[in-house]
Order: structure tokens, then sequence, then C-alpha cells
């Protein structure tokens, strides 16, 4: 008995398949026949896995992702639109842009299969990947992200910028904007830098696409593609080896927001530039400041003696001190002739934990579309309270050491520049957090629309256009005191539900809501037809009617809509046809949703179909004890033969009771705030919870039969760290109890050296060849 829990590595459980049979005395139970696993040694199994292999590559080829529409300049042209993409370039795993064109007109008797044109030339060539730092190393962790070379890009419509990291150096190149449309590949161009050390999550200003920002050693740098200039806009970190004495960070997204809250980024750049009087303007970028002093200090050592190292993380375990963040503002005022004039860095005008009281952690963060206001999205500690802020940039104040000086600027913000809470709601669950939050651009200066998702009014997440009134606060700050958690609460005049239903939408790993303000349409990704197919859908978010499905049902679909919302593309598959990616144009002018339609247009990746011998599996359901459909997939031999019964091996993700474990999580005690706290609450007010809930305190009760457990787990793992195994093993011994144990040395979390992940899936098949058959036959003598 053993979880495999939050991990990338599932566990495996060992029954035998059978349909439920009537009890009969034992004297009138028929013979049972021994039952025999066809055996083979380590070479032959590692042959089968490599062929298995081969099929599985065949039929699940990497589909392109990040998809960019860009229309082309002129009308009349002879180029066509294009749509810009990351995939991979041949066999290899290598990531990199292409583009294909898209057609004006098609042939509608034929299907038109877009070519792939590679955007870059001599790629990966000319750049240079090398070793990822520890830094990235970690990100991509986090990202889940298994191959190499350009793991996202930023795209600039005015100018046609492209921005991307490519390994240890940021390039660009353009393509599209006021020059039109390459028919060459193009040379990506080096960002140079005076930076020694890697430098991270690069993106244009939308303001000024000449300039760029980037994180460097937990500080934020800006920089200009076009004259080189470089500065450093923040200084909290100073570059130390010892963890303990360093323990800040801006722009820096801490482990638990990366881990469990999907957010990777903790700078953001204001869309719109300020003019000065001299012709030039003021940039301004959003950042979060982390000061993780309080945090807990891991450190994992490799066991290698060839690279012996020790590492240093900071990790806030369940119950202990989370990061204390704050948001800052950096002003960079460029001159006339495009050079930097002046950085001014702002801070808040009365402290974070204030201003927001009993928030830990912000989920998300931006600007509204005209830049008048930062938004954010904040929850407290038991995530059980979500708010949605705005917040004016004139409650940043600079930042001044000097006592006299920095109250003259406190008293300058006048009373009636406060935070708005424009949304709220509470749960005695928890709230799921998601990337669907829309707002439109203000047409009245006392309110503000958006649309948000929500499950806690349902229990399935839905969509919701809100609209707030933005009224002044009671509370003034020149009168003293401090602000009551409601002051700056502001009123709801309106909330439309959009959809509804026992149902839900989709708005996390990559799903979102297109918005056509144009049509007052809003296109989305969820479950309305089935809890097995993800669809794409429209409605009227004004007056909201007929939800209308726009993909075919038999499949699952992953939808991208273009800006404009007149294309999307869909990437679908179902359990018998490997994914294929279409492009469709949206037809039907009226703002009803019920009128729009689709049209096929071309295929960008066809689908390579199943093979002559291939059996897919078999979709099952069953009712639970609480009434809800369960649903589960059935994977079976390929020489089946009827009324034969064969051992079963359960695949799941998480436990406990589970022959395999993964990395698995034994003393929840070790895990982080943000996921365990979400489930359990605090340890000491769950105290039972968190005991009964450990494998690692129930060793005694784990089975005295050998080859009935087997751990696995890499050396490395920052997220769920050895001493999860370690502890087990300690207290299985201490109970007498037999286990198996395989370790990786030089893995993390997610396996990602492809030799080791050969290695884990081959050893895999090996155990359970071995002892699957003694197993089952045990079982039968019983």
């Amino acid at each position: 008995m053993a979880a495999a829990m939050e991990t990338e590595q599932p566990g495996l459980e060992i029954f035998e398949t059978a349909g439920r049979e009537e009890q009969v005395p034992r004297e009138e139970q028929p013979k049972l026949e021994p039952f025999y696993v066809e055996r083979h040694s380590w070479s032959q199994l590692r042959k089968l896995l490599t062929d298995t292999r081969k099929y599985h590559g065949y039929m699940m080829a990497k589909a392109p992702h990040d998809f960019t529409f860009v229309k082309k300049n002129d009308p009349e042209g002879p180029h066509s639109d294009r749509i810009y993409y990351l995939a991979m370039s041949g066999e290899n795993r290598e990531n990199t842009l292409f583009y294909s064109e898209i057609p004006k007109t098609i042939n509608k008797a034929a299907v038109l299969l877009l070519s792939w044109k590679p955007l870059l030339d001599l790629f990966p060539a000319i750049l240079d990947y090398g070793m990822y730092s520890r830094e990235e190393e970690l990100l991509r962790e986090r990202k889940r992200i298994g191959t190499v070379g350009i793991a996202s890009y930023d795209y600039h419509r005015e100018s046609g910028t492209f921005l991307f990291q490519a390994g240890s150096g940021i390039y660009h190149v353009k393509d599209g904007g006021p020059h039109g449309f390459t028919q060459q590949p193009l040379r990506p161009i080096l960002i140079e830098t005076s930076c020694p050390n890697i430098r991270m999550d690069p993106k244009l200003c939308p303001a000024d696409p000449n300039w760029i920002a980037f994180i460097h050693c937990n500080d934020i740098w800006i920089s200009n593609i076009e004259s080189r200039e470089e500065r450093r806009l923040t200084f909290v970190h100073n570059e130390l080896a010892n963890v303990e004495e360093d323990p800040k960070s801006a722009g820096v997204a801490t482990f638990v927001l990366q881990e469990e809250f999907d957010r990777y980024t903790g700078y953001w750049w204001c869309p719109k530039a300020q003019p000065t009087l001299d012709g030039g303007k003021v940039l301004q970028i959003l950042y979060e400041e982390n000061d993780e002093s309080e945090v807990e200090i891991i450190h994992v050592t490799s066991p290698m003696l060839e690279t012996r190292r020790t590492d240093s993380f900071r990790y806030p375990k369940t119950g202990t001190a989370n990061p204390k963040v704050t948001f800052k503002i950096s002003e960079v005022t460029i001159n006339a002739e495009g050079r930097i004039a002046d950085v001014v860095d702002k801070e808040l005008v009365q402290p974070f934990e204030i201003l927001f009281e009993g928030v830990e952690y912000i989920a998300r963060a931006g600007w509204t579309p005209e830049g008048k206001y930062i938004w954010s999205i904040l929850l407290d500690r038991s995530q059980t309270r979500l708010q949605i802020v705005l917040i004016p940039p004139a409650l940043f104040i600079p930042i001044e050491d000097d006592a006299m000086e920095r109250q003259k600027l406190i008293d300058a913000v006048p009373d009636s520049v406060t935070p708005f809470i424009i949304y709220e709601e509470t749960t005695d669950i928890w709230i799921n957090i998601h990337d669907i939050f829309h707002v439109f651009p203000q047409t009245q200066e006392d309110e503000i629309e958006f649309i948000f998702a929500s499950e806690c009014k349902t229990g399935f997440r839905h969509l919701y256009k809100v609209t707030s009134v933005l009224k002044e606060s009671k509370y003034k700050r020149s009168c003293g005191g401090l602000p009551a958690p409601s002051d700056f609460k502001c009123l709801i005049k309106e909330e439309i539900a959009i959809t509804s239903g026992e149902w839900e939408v989709l708005g996390r790993h990559g799903s979102n809501i297109y918005v056509d303000e144009a049509k007052k349409l809003v296109y989305f990704q969820g479950t309305k037809d089935s809890p097995l197919e993800h669809h794409l859908y429209v409605v009227n978010y004004e007056n909201p009617g007929e939800v209308k499905r726009l993909t075919e049902r038999g499949y699952s679909h992953a939808c991208c809509v273009s800006q404009d919302c007149d294309m999307f593309i869909s990437k679908y598959s179902n359990q018998k046809n490997p994914h294929c990616v279409s492009l469709y144009r949206l037809t039907g002018s009226e703002d009803d949703a019920a009128h729009r339609t689709k049209e096929f247009w071309a295929t960008i990746l066809d689908s390579a179909g199943p093979l002559p011998d291939y059996i897919p599996p078999e979709v099952f359901s069953f009712e639970s004890s609480t009434g809800f459909t369960l649903y589960g997939m059935m994977y079976k031999p390929h020489n089946l033969q009827p009324g034969k019964k064969y051992p079963t091996v359960l695949f799941i993700y998480g436990g406990p009771q589970v022959a395999i474990a993964g990395a698995p999580v034994t003393l929840w005690i070790f895990y982080d705030t943000g996921y365990t706290e979400r489930y359990m609450g605090h340890p000491e007010h769950n105290e039972q919870g968190y005991y009964l809930g450990s494998v690692a305190m129930q060793a005694e009760k784990f089975p005295s039969e050998p080859n009935r457990l087997l751990l696995l787990h890499g050396f490395l793992d920052e997220n769920v760290h050895f001493a999860h195994t370690s502890i087990l093993l300690s207290f299985l011994v201490r109970a007498g109890k037999p286990y198996d144990l395989q370790i990786y040395p030089q893995e993390r979390h997610s396996i990602r050296v492809p030799e080791s992940g050969e290695h884990y899936e081959l050893h895999l098949l090996y155990y359970l060849q071995e002892n699957l058959g003694s197993r089952i036959a045990a079982m039968k003598a019983m």
C-alpha cells in the first residue's frame, strides 16, 4: 500500500479480470487451472518495448502547438494570411518555429494539406542550446516540458517581431508587420548582453517592441534590441552562493505558484506608454517581489561521485511559512532619442498585507486593455476566498529611504486612490484557479465589465459576465487607522450567467475563452455534450441563449481561435484514431450564436490512422456509491481469447493500495503548502487526517509477502523529495516488511532522459512479469 500522488509516475495495481460470479460452496466450485505468464528475458522485453515505442511514435506524432494567426498587411496582395506555430523538426525532439500559408480560397472537392515551412534559417545549428542551467531545468520541470529547443515565443503584431529563448540566448526575428511576409527562412539575431549568466522569461514590450525585459539572477533587466542599450531595473537579489543569505526575488514566480497554480512569470508589461512633454514616453512594468527568508530550505545531494553536488531549494512545507509577497512597479522613462533617461522603482503606498488583508497567493495578474488599472486574482491561504482586484498605478509611490520624504509622497496620494475589489467569492471547500478572465475596454469611468468563470455558484465551472461599480472607498488614509476588509469591496451592478448546466467550461492547461466584442460572442471549450469529449462552443454573452457546438462529436478537441474570431484550429482524436490538426473558417455574420457555423478549410497534420492490427481500448462506465457515473478505458490483449481470464494492470494517478509507486508522497507534512492545504487544510486543524492519509504512518499494515511493493524515485526530485521514500523505507524496515526499490540518481520528479525513461518502463514490465504469475497463482490457491 503506497501512494503515487501528484507525480508524473503513476501507480500500478494488479488484479484478475473477471465478471462477478455467484458464491457457491467450496466443494462445488470448479477446479481452477493454473495461470501462466509468458516470460521474456530482459533483452527480449527491451526489444518489445523498443518496438512498442516506435509503434506509439507512429500513432502519436507530435502535433504543432502555440498557434498565432497573422493577417497580411495588403489584402489585395499575392500572399495569404499565415499561421505560426511551434513543432518538432524532423525526427528529433527539438522544437522550432514554423508557419503555414492560409489560402484565400479552397477546392471543396479535395482536402488541402498545408505545408510546414521553417521560419528560422540554420536551426538549430546557430542556436546555442548547450546544457540547461539550473533555473531552466527547474522551470521545465514545473511546466512538464520534455522537448528541447524553443519552448515558447512572444509576438508583436504591429511590428512583426518574434522573440524567443533558445538555450542560453535570447533571439529575435521579424516577419509580418509593416514589411510584409518573408518567403525565405530568417536568420535569428542574438540579443547581446552584459549579463554573465542565463537570462529567463523574455517578453516584448507591447508599447514599444524595441524594448524587451527578462529575468537575470532573480532580478528584472531590460534591453533595446536595436541600440543594444541594457539596464538592470531591480536590485533585490545579490547573487550569493549561500541561499540562506539571499532570499529575495523580483519578477519571478516562486515554486508553489509554478507547481500548484500554473503561474510561471512574475512580471507584466503595461500595454500602453505614457507620453512625456519632451517627446519621450514612460514604460511601466508591474512585478511581484518575493521575500522567502522564512521559507524552509531543502538540500538535495547527488549520489554520483563524478558530479557530486548539493542543490538547495526554498520549499514551503505544509503548515510552514510561504514567501511574503508584494506588488511593485518599475517606471522607465525613454527620451525622444529612444534611450533610457530615468528609472524609478515604486512601491505600494501601504504594505501589501494591510491593503489586501488575509491574501496569501497572487494567483494571476496583468493590466486592463487601456493600461489604466492593474488587475489581480488573489487567494487566501485556505484557498476558500478569491478576490479580483483593480489597483490604480497612482497607488504606487517612488521608493524613498528618507522617512520624511517618504511621508510627503504618501500624503500626496489622494484618499480617493484605493484598490477596488470588483469580485469576491467564497466556499467551504476550495477554489480551483483557472485562466478565464477577460476585461472589456471601459466605456464608463465608474464601471468595469468582465467575463469570469466560477465553480462556487453551482459546483460546475461556468461563465459569468459581471458589471462592477467602482465606488470611492469609505476608508480615508489621511485619517489614520487601517482599512477594513470590506472597505474596498465594490457593488455588483449586474451578473449574467452566460452558461449553465451539469457540465463544465474548461479553463486550465491551454483552455481559454476567445471574445468577439464586435458580435458579442464568446468562444469556449467545455464538456456540454459528454464528459469524455472536449468541444468548442459559442454563445452570445449579452443575451445568452443557445450554446452552439462547433466541433464534431465522436472526438475530443483542443482548439485555438484566431484573434478576429474568423478561423479556428482543432487538434482532435479519439480512442480509435490518433490526433489530427485541422483549420476551419467561421461563417455567419449575425450575433446570434445559433447562426455561427464552421467550414472545413485545410489540414495541418493528417491523422496517421490506426494500424491494421491495432485494437482500440474500450470505454466503460459504472455508477459510484454517491450516484455519479464514472468512466474508464480497458486495453485488451491483441490475441484475446473469449472465456480466458487475464491478469490486469490498473493504471492510476494516485493511491494508496498499489504491487508499484513512482515518486510517492508518503508523508503529507513533507509536501508543499499550495497543494496539500487546498485539500487537507492546515496540519494544526487536521492532525488525524494527515496521520491517516500518510502511508508511511501505516507501514505495519503493509503485506509481509515479498515482491508486493516496488518503489521508484528520482534521487534529485525537488518536488516530491526522496525523503518521502526514505521515511517510508525506514518505517517498513522497522515493521519488518519487504520492499523493492529502484533509484534514478540523475532524475528529478519527472524522468527526462530518454534512456532513463526506457529503463523505467522496462523495469516495470520485468517486475510485473517476474511476480505476476506467482501472485495470481497464490490468489487462485486461496
